[in-house]
Protein backbone atom coordinates (compact mmCIF):
# COMPACT_ATOMS: atom_id res chain seq x y z
CA UNK A 1 0.00 0.00 0.00
CA UNK A 2 1.34 3.21 -0.97
CA UNK A 3 1.55 6.65 0.84
CA UNK A 4 -1.38 8.18 -0.80
CA UNK A 5 -3.66 4.54 -0.53
CA UNK A 6 -2.73 4.82 3.36
CA UNK A 7 -3.76 8.29 3.43
CA UNK A 8 -6.92 8.01 1.67
CA UNK A 9 -7.85 4.58 4.21
CA UNK A 10 -7.04 6.48 7.21
CA UNK A 11 -8.95 9.49 6.87
CA UNK A 12 -11.70 6.92 5.46
CA UNK A 13 -11.49 5.35 9.00
CA UNK A 14 -11.20 8.18 11.03
CA UNK A 15 -14.57 10.39 9.29
CA UNK A 16 -16.74 6.85 9.81
CA UNK A 17 -15.50 7.19 13.46
CA UNK A 18 -16.95 10.77 13.70
CA UNK A 19 -19.89 10.09 11.86
CA UNK A 20 -20.84 6.82 14.57
CA UNK A 21 -20.31 9.82 17.31
CA UNK A 22 -23.03 11.96 15.63
CA UNK A 23 -25.33 9.08 15.53
CA UNK A 24 -24.98 7.76 18.71
CA UNK A 25 -24.41 11.25 20.72
CA UNK A 26 -25.72 14.20 18.73
CA UNK A 27 -28.58 12.68 16.73
CA UNK A 28 -29.77 10.95 19.88
CA UNK A 29 -29.98 14.25 21.74
CA UNK A 30 -31.44 15.52 18.50
CA UNK A 31 -34.37 13.45 18.67
CA UNK A 32 -35.43 13.31 22.20
CA UNK A 33 -38.76 13.61 22.54
CA UNK A 34 -39.92 17.08 23.82
CA UNK A 35 -41.65 16.93 27.22
CA UNK A 36 -43.04 19.86 29.50
CA UNK A 37 -40.26 21.41 31.07
CA UNK A 38 -37.56 21.20 28.58
CA UNK A 39 -36.04 24.23 26.78
CA UNK A 40 -37.39 25.55 23.49
CA UNK A 41 -34.66 27.84 22.39
CA UNK A 42 -35.60 30.36 19.98
CA UNK A 43 -32.68 29.46 17.63
CA UNK A 44 -30.06 26.72 17.31
CA UNK A 45 -27.97 24.27 14.97
CA UNK A 46 -29.58 21.90 12.78
CA UNK A 47 -27.29 19.58 11.19
CA UNK A 48 -26.75 15.47 10.57
CA UNK A 49 -23.67 13.49 9.85
CA UNK A 50 -22.80 15.61 6.37
CA UNK A 51 -21.57 18.49 8.64
CA UNK A 52 -19.23 16.03 10.93
CA UNK A 53 -17.92 14.49 7.42
CA UNK A 54 -17.00 17.88 6.12
CA UNK A 55 -15.64 19.54 9.11
CA UNK A 56 -13.34 16.32 9.66
CA UNK A 57 -12.22 16.15 5.73
CA UNK A 58 -11.24 19.59 6.23
CA UNK A 59 -9.55 19.18 9.62
CA UNK A 60 -7.11 16.40 8.36
CA UNK A 61 -6.03 18.30 5.47
CA UNK A 62 -5.02 21.21 8.14
CA UNK A 63 -5.01 23.78 6.03
CA UNK A 64 -7.26 25.56 8.67
CA UNK A 65 -6.99 28.96 6.98
CA UNK A 66 -9.61 29.77 3.95
CA UNK A 67 -9.39 27.22 1.10
CA UNK A 68 -10.76 24.62 -0.73
CA UNK A 69 -14.44 24.34 1.33
CA UNK A 70 -14.00 28.20 0.67
CA UNK A 71 -13.52 28.33 -2.68
CA UNK A 72 -16.61 25.77 -2.92
CA UNK A 73 -18.43 27.65 -0.72
CA UNK A 74 -18.51 30.94 -2.20
CA UNK A 75 -19.34 29.57 -5.44
CA UNK A 76 -22.36 27.44 -4.36
CA UNK A 77 -23.83 30.71 -2.24
CA UNK A 78 -23.32 33.02 -5.10
CA UNK A 79 -24.97 30.78 -7.60
CA UNK A 80 -27.94 30.14 -4.89
CA UNK A 81 -28.64 33.88 -4.56
CA UNK A 82 -28.06 34.39 -8.06
CA UNK A 83 -25.08 37.01 -7.71
CA UNK A 84 -21.80 37.02 -9.30
CA UNK A 85 -19.64 37.71 -6.56
CA UNK A 86 -19.46 36.49 -3.01
CA UNK A 87 -16.79 36.78 -0.35
CA UNK A 88 -16.42 34.99 2.84
CA UNK A 89 -15.67 36.41 5.92
CA UNK A 90 -15.59 35.41 10.04
CA UNK A 91 -18.76 37.22 10.69
CA UNK A 92 -21.97 38.94 9.90
CA UNK A 93 -21.01 41.95 11.47
CA UNK A 94 -17.97 41.67 9.61
CA UNK A 95 -19.68 41.14 7.06
CA UNK A 96 -21.09 44.68 7.65
CA UNK A 97 -18.18 45.99 8.35
CA UNK A 98 -16.37 44.89 4.86
CA UNK A 99 -19.91 46.41 3.06
CA UNK A 100 -19.55 49.76 4.47
CA UNK A 101 -16.24 50.64 4.28
CA UNK A 102 -16.09 49.67 0.88
CA UNK A 103 -18.15 52.39 0.72
CA UNK A 104 -15.11 54.35 1.63
CA UNK A 105 -12.72 53.58 -0.88
CA UNK A 106 -10.89 56.24 -2.81
CA UNK A 107 -11.33 53.58 -6.05
CA UNK A 108 -14.87 54.89 -5.73
CA UNK A 109 -13.85 58.61 -6.51
CA UNK A 110 -16.71 61.18 -5.66
CA UNK A 111 -19.05 58.44 -5.14
CA UNK A 112 -16.68 57.33 -1.89
CA UNK A 113 -18.00 58.06 1.51
CA UNK A 114 -16.09 60.07 3.51
CA UNK A 115 -16.29 61.39 7.10
CA UNK A 116 -19.23 63.91 7.77
CA UNK A 117 -21.46 62.50 5.02
CA UNK A 118 -24.59 61.27 5.58
CA UNK A 119 -25.98 57.55 6.03
CA UNK A 120 -29.80 56.66 6.37
CA UNK A 121 -30.77 54.18 8.62
CA UNK A 122 -32.74 52.73 11.63
CA UNK A 123 -32.61 52.60 15.42
CA UNK A 124 -34.60 49.70 14.98
CA UNK A 125 -32.07 47.52 14.52
CA UNK A 126 -28.91 45.34 15.43
CA UNK A 127 -25.91 47.32 16.46
CA UNK A 128 -23.18 46.45 13.87
CA UNK A 129 -25.20 47.75 10.91
CA UNK A 130 -24.79 50.90 12.06
CA UNK A 131 -21.32 50.58 14.13
CA UNK A 132 -19.20 50.76 11.27
CA UNK A 133 -20.64 54.29 10.23
CA UNK A 134 -20.03 55.99 13.69
CA UNK A 135 -16.52 54.26 13.93
CA UNK A 136 -15.46 55.42 10.44
CA UNK A 137 -16.86 58.97 10.65
CA UNK A 138 -19.97 59.19 8.71
CA UNK A 139 -23.17 60.50 10.20
CA UNK A 140 -26.06 58.08 10.53
CA UNK A 141 -29.50 59.76 9.66
CA UNK A 142 -32.07 57.44 12.10
CA UNK A 143 -35.93 57.07 10.68
CA UNK A 144 -38.65 55.58 12.35
CA UNK A 145 -40.40 52.11 11.58
CA UNK A 146 -43.69 50.62 10.88
CA UNK A 147 -45.80 48.67 12.42
CA UNK A 148 -46.88 45.65 11.89
CA UNK A 149 -44.00 44.60 9.47
CA UNK A 150 -41.25 46.66 11.59
CA UNK A 151 -39.47 47.70 8.75
CA UNK A 152 -38.27 51.51 7.66
CA UNK A 153 -41.03 54.18 7.18
CA UNK A 154 -39.98 54.87 3.31
CA UNK A 155 -42.06 58.04 3.83
CA UNK A 156 -39.72 59.86 5.58
CA UNK A 157 -36.50 59.09 3.09
CA UNK A 158 -37.30 62.54 1.36
CA UNK A 159 -37.05 64.07 4.39
CA UNK A 160 -34.02 62.77 5.74
CA UNK A 161 -32.34 63.08 2.57
CA UNK A 162 -29.86 66.08 2.27
CA UNK A 163 -26.66 67.30 -0.09
CA UNK A 164 -24.62 65.15 1.95
CA UNK A 165 -26.66 61.91 1.99
CA UNK A 166 -24.40 59.25 0.13
CA UNK A 167 -25.78 55.77 1.06
CA UNK A 168 -28.64 53.84 2.40
CA UNK A 169 -28.25 50.69 5.09
CA UNK A 170 -30.88 49.09 6.45
CA UNK A 171 -31.81 45.52 7.61
CA UNK A 172 -35.03 43.19 6.45
CA UNK A 173 -36.09 42.76 9.74
CA UNK A 174 -36.47 39.25 11.63
CA UNK A 175 -36.64 38.17 7.70
CA UNK A 176 -39.23 40.66 6.84
CA UNK A 177 -38.53 42.58 3.39
CA UNK A 178 -38.61 46.57 3.94
CA UNK A 179 -40.10 47.65 0.84
CA UNK A 180 -36.67 47.27 -1.63
CA UNK A 181 -39.07 49.15 -4.52
CA UNK A 182 -39.30 52.12 -2.63
CA UNK A 183 -36.10 52.19 -1.26
CA UNK A 184 -33.83 50.91 -4.52
CA UNK A 185 -35.83 53.64 -6.46
CA UNK A 186 -35.17 56.40 -4.39
CA UNK A 187 -31.15 56.00 -4.39
CA UNK A 188 -31.25 55.22 -7.81
CA UNK A 189 -32.93 58.48 -8.49
CA UNK A 190 -30.49 60.11 -5.90
CA UNK A 191 -27.33 58.31 -6.94
CA UNK A 192 -27.11 56.74 -3.54
CA UNK A 193 -26.02 53.18 -2.56
CA UNK A 194 -28.12 50.59 -0.84
CA UNK A 195 -26.48 47.95 1.68
CA UNK A 196 -28.92 45.21 2.35
CA UNK A 197 -27.97 43.80 5.53
CA UNK A 198 -29.29 40.39 5.21
CA UNK A 199 -28.25 38.81 8.00
CA UNK A 200 -31.75 37.76 9.37
CA UNK A 201 -33.06 37.41 6.01
CA UNK A 202 -31.27 34.62 4.22
CA UNK A 203 -34.02 33.11 1.55
CA UNK A 204 -36.26 35.82 1.54
CA UNK A 205 -37.87 36.97 -1.47
CA UNK A 206 -39.32 40.12 -3.05
CA UNK A 207 -41.01 40.92 -6.08
CA UNK A 208 -39.17 42.95 -8.20
CA UNK A 209 -39.52 44.88 -11.53
CA UNK A 210 -41.29 41.78 -12.51
CA UNK A 211 -39.29 38.75 -10.98
CA UNK A 212 -38.88 37.04 -7.55
CA UNK A 213 -35.73 37.97 -6.20
CA UNK A 214 -33.54 36.95 -3.46
CA UNK A 215 -33.28 39.69 -0.95
CA UNK A 216 -29.39 40.73 -0.66
CA UNK A 217 -29.60 40.96 -4.48
CA UNK A 218 -31.11 44.14 -4.79
CA UNK A 219 -28.88 46.59 -3.03
CA UNK A 220 -25.61 46.94 -4.38
CA UNK A 221 -23.76 44.89 -1.63
CA UNK A 222 -25.65 42.36 0.64
CA UNK A 223 -24.66 40.73 3.23
CA UNK A 224 -25.05 37.16 5.57
CA UNK A 225 -24.37 35.83 8.85
CA UNK A 226 -23.67 32.64 9.95
CA UNK A 227 -23.63 32.12 13.67
CA UNK A 228 -25.58 29.25 14.73
CA UNK A 229 -28.64 30.78 15.09
CA UNK A 230 -29.42 31.65 11.81
CA UNK A 231 -30.71 30.03 8.57
CA UNK A 232 -27.80 28.14 7.70
CA UNK A 233 -24.59 28.20 10.17
CA UNK A 234 -21.17 27.63 10.29
CA UNK A 235 -20.17 28.40 13.71
CA UNK A 236 -18.74 32.10 12.88
CA UNK A 237 -18.81 33.39 9.98
CA UNK A 238 -20.72 35.74 7.34
CA UNK A 239 -20.52 36.24 3.48
CA UNK A 240 -20.81 39.73 1.35
CA UNK A 241 -22.18 39.72 -2.02
CA UNK A 242 -22.12 41.60 -5.04
CA UNK A 243 -22.35 41.77 -9.19
CA UNK A 244 -20.21 45.21 -9.08
CA UNK A 245 -16.72 43.87 -9.59
CA UNK A 246 -15.04 46.67 -8.65
CA UNK A 247 -16.74 46.54 -5.09
CA UNK A 248 -15.69 42.83 -5.12
CA UNK A 249 -12.41 44.16 -5.69
CA UNK A 250 -12.41 46.52 -2.94
CA UNK A 251 -14.56 44.27 -0.29
CA UNK A 252 -11.51 41.37 -0.46
CA UNK A 253 -8.96 44.32 -0.67
CA UNK A 254 -10.29 45.36 2.62
CA UNK A 255 -11.02 41.70 4.15
CA UNK A 256 -7.35 40.54 2.89
CA UNK A 257 -5.27 42.98 5.27
CA UNK A 258 -5.99 45.71 2.27
CA UNK A 259 -3.49 44.02 -0.09
CA UNK A 260 -3.51 44.88 -3.56
CA UNK A 261 -3.08 41.88 -4.47
CA UNK A 262 -5.87 39.06 -5.12
CA UNK A 263 -3.59 35.32 -5.11
CA UNK A 264 -5.41 33.11 -3.14
CA UNK A 265 -3.87 31.69 0.24
CA UNK A 266 -1.32 29.59 -1.11
CA UNK A 267 -0.96 30.97 -4.46
CA UNK A 268 1.25 33.36 -6.27
CA UNK A 269 2.18 35.69 -9.05
CA UNK A 270 -1.68 35.38 -10.44
CA UNK A 271 -1.72 38.68 -12.45
CA UNK A 272 1.72 37.89 -13.43
CA UNK A 273 3.05 40.91 -12.67
CA UNK A 274 3.83 40.29 -9.01
CA UNK A 275 7.46 41.94 -9.47
CA UNK A 276 6.63 44.24 -12.40
CA UNK A 277 5.02 46.80 -11.58
CA UNK A 278 5.18 50.56 -10.26
CA UNK A 279 2.33 51.62 -7.53
CA UNK A 280 1.89 54.81 -4.69
CA UNK A 281 5.67 55.95 -4.12
CA UNK A 282 7.18 52.38 -4.41
CA UNK A 283 10.50 51.30 -6.18
CA UNK A 284 9.24 49.57 -9.61
CA UNK A 285 8.87 45.67 -8.79
CA UNK A 286 8.08 45.73 -5.04
CA UNK A 287 6.36 42.17 -4.57
CA UNK A 288 2.69 42.83 -5.70
CA UNK A 289 1.69 40.39 -2.67
CA UNK A 290 2.90 42.95 -0.01
CA UNK A 291 0.94 46.12 -1.76
CA UNK A 292 -1.83 47.96 0.08
CA UNK A 293 -3.86 49.79 -1.26
CA UNK A 294 -6.49 50.13 1.62
CA UNK A 295 -6.00 50.12 5.40
CA UNK A 296 -7.48 47.15 6.08
CA UNK A 297 -8.19 44.06 8.02
CA UNK A 298 -7.82 40.19 8.80
CA UNK A 299 -11.04 39.30 8.23
CA UNK A 300 -10.60 35.66 6.59
CA UNK A 301 -13.43 32.09 7.43
CA UNK A 302 -10.72 29.18 8.38
CA UNK A 303 -11.56 26.30 5.79
CA UNK A 304 -13.38 24.46 8.77
CA UNK A 305 -15.82 26.84 9.20
CA UNK A 306 -16.79 26.75 5.35
CA UNK A 307 -16.78 23.19 5.40
CA UNK A 308 -19.26 23.30 7.52
CA UNK A 309 -21.70 25.43 5.49
CA UNK A 310 -21.01 23.68 2.07
CA UNK A 311 -23.08 20.87 4.06
CA UNK A 312 -25.26 23.76 5.35
CA UNK A 313 -26.09 24.91 1.94
CA UNK A 314 -27.62 22.07 0.75
CA UNK A 315 -30.24 22.51 3.52
CA UNK A 316 -30.92 25.90 2.88
CA UNK A 317 -34.86 24.95 1.01
CA UNK A 318 -35.35 22.62 3.83
CA UNK A 319 -34.76 25.02 6.47
CA UNK A 320 -36.70 28.20 4.91
CA UNK A 321 -39.68 26.44 4.19
CA UNK A 322 -39.80 24.84 7.70
CA UNK A 323 -39.10 28.23 9.06
CA UNK A 324 -42.38 29.69 7.05
CA UNK A 325 -44.31 26.90 8.30
CA UNK A 326 -43.65 27.39 11.74
CA UNK A 327 -44.58 31.06 11.56
CA UNK A 328 -47.41 30.30 9.56
CA UNK A 329 -48.83 27.98 12.63
CA UNK A 330 -47.77 30.30 15.01
CA UNK A 331 -49.39 33.42 12.96
CA UNK A 332 -52.81 30.88 12.86
CA UNK A 333 -52.99 29.98 16.47
CA UNK A 334 -52.51 33.09 17.95
CA UNK A 335 -54.88 35.29 16.18
CA UNK A 336 -57.66 34.61 18.85
CA UNK A 337 -55.31 37.29 20.85
CA UNK A 338 -54.79 40.21 18.40
CA UNK A 339 -56.96 42.32 21.01
CA UNK A 340 -53.86 41.79 23.24
CA UNK A 341 -50.45 41.93 21.10
CA UNK A 342 -49.87 43.29 17.61
CA UNK A 343 -49.11 40.02 15.29
CA UNK A 344 -46.59 40.69 12.30
CA UNK A 345 -47.17 40.75 8.56
CA UNK A 346 -45.49 40.12 5.83
CA UNK A 347 -44.45 43.12 3.84
CA UNK A 348 -46.38 43.54 0.54
CA UNK A 349 -44.38 42.14 -2.66
CA UNK A 350 -42.79 39.88 -0.25
CA UNK A 351 -41.91 36.11 0.75
CA UNK A 352 -40.37 36.12 3.68
CA UNK A 353 -37.84 33.34 5.29
CA UNK A 354 -38.67 34.21 8.81
CA UNK A 355 -36.10 34.39 11.44
CA UNK A 356 -38.48 34.96 14.78
CA UNK A 357 -41.89 35.52 16.03
CA UNK A 358 -42.48 39.31 16.53
CA UNK A 359 -44.82 40.12 19.46
CA UNK A 360 -45.63 43.92 20.78
CA UNK A 361 -48.28 44.07 23.47
CA UNK A 362 -50.80 46.69 22.99
CA UNK A 363 -50.98 49.72 24.82
CA UNK A 364 -54.31 49.01 26.49
CA UNK A 365 -53.36 45.09 27.78
CA UNK A 366 -53.96 44.26 30.85
CA UNK A 367 -50.38 43.44 31.24
CA UNK A 368 -46.70 44.15 30.11
CA UNK A 369 -43.86 43.15 28.26
CA UNK A 370 -41.74 42.23 31.28
CA UNK A 371 -44.65 39.93 32.76
CA UNK A 372 -45.19 37.71 29.79
CA UNK A 373 -41.73 37.33 29.16
CA UNK A 374 -40.99 36.33 32.54
CA UNK A 375 -44.44 33.77 32.83
CA UNK A 376 -42.76 32.51 29.28
CA UNK A 377 -38.76 32.36 30.55
CA UNK A 378 -40.43 30.19 33.66
CA UNK A 379 -42.23 27.92 31.53
CA UNK A 380 -38.78 27.19 29.23
CA UNK A 381 -39.73 29.49 26.31
CA UNK A 382 -36.89 31.45 25.29
CA UNK A 383 -37.70 35.22 24.23
CA UNK A 384 -35.41 37.99 22.69
CA UNK A 385 -36.01 41.86 22.70
CA UNK A 386 -35.68 43.26 18.82
CA UNK A 387 -31.89 43.47 19.29
CA UNK A 388 -31.11 47.07 20.20
CA UNK A 389 -34.90 47.93 20.36
CA UNK A 390 -33.69 52.02 19.77
CA UNK A 391 -29.74 51.88 19.66
CA UNK A 392 -29.61 55.81 20.77
CA UNK A 393 -31.44 55.02 24.29
CA UNK A 394 -28.31 51.91 24.82
CA UNK A 395 -24.87 53.24 26.98
CA UNK A 396 -22.77 52.98 23.30
CA UNK A 397 -24.64 56.08 22.77
CA UNK A 398 -24.29 58.01 25.34
CA UNK A 399 -21.48 60.35 24.36
CA UNK A 400 -22.51 61.29 21.15
CA UNK A 401 -25.89 62.26 23.21
CA UNK A 402 -24.11 64.08 25.62
CA UNK A 403 -22.48 65.59 22.36
CA UNK A 404 -25.65 66.10 20.58
CA UNK A 405 -23.29 65.66 17.09
CA UNK A 406 -22.59 62.59 15.28
CA UNK A 407 -25.87 61.26 13.79
CA UNK A 408 -29.16 62.77 13.26
CA UNK A 409 -32.99 62.21 13.84
CA UNK A 410 -35.87 63.16 11.52
CA UNK A 411 -38.88 62.93 12.99
CA UNK A 412 -39.93 61.16 15.79
CA UNK A 413 -38.87 57.44 17.12
CA UNK A 414 -42.36 56.62 18.38
CA UNK A 415 -42.84 52.94 16.75
CA UNK A 416 -38.94 52.49 17.74
CA UNK A 417 -39.52 53.78 21.17
CA UNK A 418 -43.00 51.57 21.40
CA UNK A 419 -40.98 48.16 20.27
CA UNK A 420 -38.52 49.01 22.79
CA UNK A 421 -40.76 49.20 25.14
CA UNK A 422 -43.25 46.62 24.46
CA UNK A 423 -42.20 44.10 21.69
CA UNK A 424 -40.14 40.50 22.13
CA UNK A 425 -39.90 37.85 19.51
CA UNK A 426 -39.74 33.82 19.52
CA UNK A 427 -38.03 31.08 18.12
CA UNK A 428 -39.39 29.45 14.26
CA UNK A 429 -36.05 27.51 13.68
CA UNK A 430 -36.55 23.94 12.29
CA UNK A 431 -35.54 22.55 15.34
CA UNK A 432 -39.08 23.52 16.53
CA UNK A 433 -40.84 20.42 16.98
CA UNK A 434 -45.15 20.13 16.68
CA UNK A 435 -45.26 19.73 20.57
CA UNK A 436 -42.86 22.72 21.05
CA UNK A 437 -45.06 24.96 19.10
CA UNK A 438 -48.56 23.88 20.50
CA UNK A 439 -46.89 24.14 23.65
CA UNK A 440 -45.43 27.63 23.17
CA UNK A 441 -49.37 28.40 22.09
CA UNK A 442 -50.95 26.88 24.54
CA UNK A 443 -48.57 29.11 27.24
CA UNK A 444 -49.52 32.37 25.53
CA UNK A 445 -53.51 31.18 26.11
CA UNK A 446 -52.57 30.22 29.46
CA UNK A 447 -51.17 33.61 30.19
CA UNK A 448 -53.84 35.78 28.70
CA UNK A 449 -56.51 33.66 30.86
CA UNK A 450 -55.13 34.29 34.10
CA UNK A 451 -54.82 37.88 33.23
CA UNK A 452 -58.67 38.14 32.81
CA UNK A 453 -58.67 37.63 29.04
CA UNK A 454 -59.83 35.48 26.04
Amino acid sequence: MDFNERETLLRKKVIEAAVQYYQEVHRVKNEAKFKEGDTIPYAGRVFDEKEIINLIDSSLDFWLTTGRYAKQFEEKFAKFLGVKYCSLTNSGSSANLLAFMALTSPLLGERRVKRGDEVITVACSFPTTIAPLIQYGAVPVFVDIELPTYNIDCSLLEEALSERTKAVIIAHTLGNPFDLEVVKDFCDRHGLWLIEDNCDALGSKYFYKGDWRYTGTIGDIGTSSFYPPHHITMGEGGAVYTNNALLKRIIESLRDWGRDCWCPSGKDNTCRRRFDQQLGELPYGYDHKYTYSHFGYNLKVTDMQAAIGCAQIDKILYFVEKRKDNWAKLRDALRGLEGYFILPEPSKNSDPSWFGFLVTVREDAPFTRQEIIHYLEENGIQTRMLFAGNILKHPCFDGLRMEGSGYKVVGELKNTDYVLNNTFWIGVYPGLTEEMLEYVIKKFYDFVSQRGGA
